[in-house]
């Protein structure tokens, strides 16, 4: 599944986009989740800085 994922954001049709994925502390359990998130490429440093 992940490379239908890859092959789409690789099309070139305009904007270039790249997968974001952070880690994230549940504040109950302490244990890290993955978040997911697809942005456009310019958007991709905005999008780490925030938390």
């Amino acid at each position: 599944m992940a490379k239908k994922v890859v092959a789409s954001l690789k099309k070139t049709d305009g904007k270039s986009y790249a997968k974001v994925i952070r880690a994230v502390k549940s504040e109950k359990t302490g244990a890290y989740t993955f978040k997911e998130e697809i942005v456009a490429a310019d958007l991709v440093k905005e999008v780490l800085a925030k938390k």
